[in-house]
């Protein structure tokens, strides 16, 4: 396993010191959501807590957060790693993410903006772009600002909140899916689902996020389990 063990491999900068503990944690989980901690690579409390410019303690509190979430597992020691994701967890992730996210699709659709039309052909485009240039990191900050951009849309933030709990979970193993060629087929599901924002039709959004989720765990399927 690669362990990160300076902040020259952890692309973040020094936090502030108000609500600090807090900050910590949204940082933290921003590296776990954006595809900056990958399966298989360990992170070490003094490794983040350099990187963030603070003490262990608000470091350490965070990743007891992020571990009762299970979006993070103690490996050995000090040391930190993404769990390892079993046919079961993977079934229920799916499961779950189809009806909350499917549903969060669906009343996006009746109160999207122009404004966040405009925002997801943005991020749909930086993600067309990544793929050629081989760019993960970027593809995967795209698609986290993408669909979150969608269920922020359905004006509820307790399901955009479920939702976050969800992705903690699966997001690391997206950076798997880049080889098996998943990142053009999810930009169709992608495309579909701007269309149908755009058309005010919410079976076909939820239909969209329905065909992206089951994709993705198509995939994972066979190459974690």
């Amino acid at each position: 396993m690669e362990t990160l063990t300076d902040k020259r491999r952890i692309a973040v900068e020094p936090l502030g010191r108000e609500t600090l503990q807090d900050r910590v944690y949204n940082h933290i989980a921003g590296l776990i959501l954006d595809g900056g901690i990958a399966p298989g690579q360990l992170v070490t409390i003094q490794a983040l807590a350099e990187a963030f410019g603070v003490s262990a303690m608000p470091v350490r509190e965070a990743l007891k957060r992020l571990t009762a979430a299970n979006a993070l597992t103690v490996v050995s020691g000090r040391s930190i790693g993404i769990p390892r994701l079993s046919l079961d967890r993977l079934v229920d992730l799916r499961n779950v993410r189809i009806e909350v996210e499917g549903t969060a699709a669906a009343w996006a659709a009746e109160a999207i903006t122009p404004a966040g039309l405009r925002q997801l052909e943005d991020q749909l485009e930086r993600m067309n772009r990544s793929i050629p240039a081989g760019d993960t990191r970027d593809y995967l900050r795209a698609n986290r600002a993408f669909h979150f951009a969608i269920y922020r849309a359905s004006n509820s933030p307790t399901i955009v909140g479920l939702i976050e709990i969800l992705w903690l979970q699966i997001s690391p193993y997206f950076n798997l899916l880049r080889e098996s060629g998943n990142y053009v087929s999810a930009n169709l599901h992608h495309r579909a689902m701007v269309e149908a924002l755009a058309r005010k039709d919410g079976p076909a959004a939820r239909a969209a996020i329905v065909a992206d989720v089951t994709g993705s765990f198509e995939v994972l399927e066979r190459i974690v389990v």
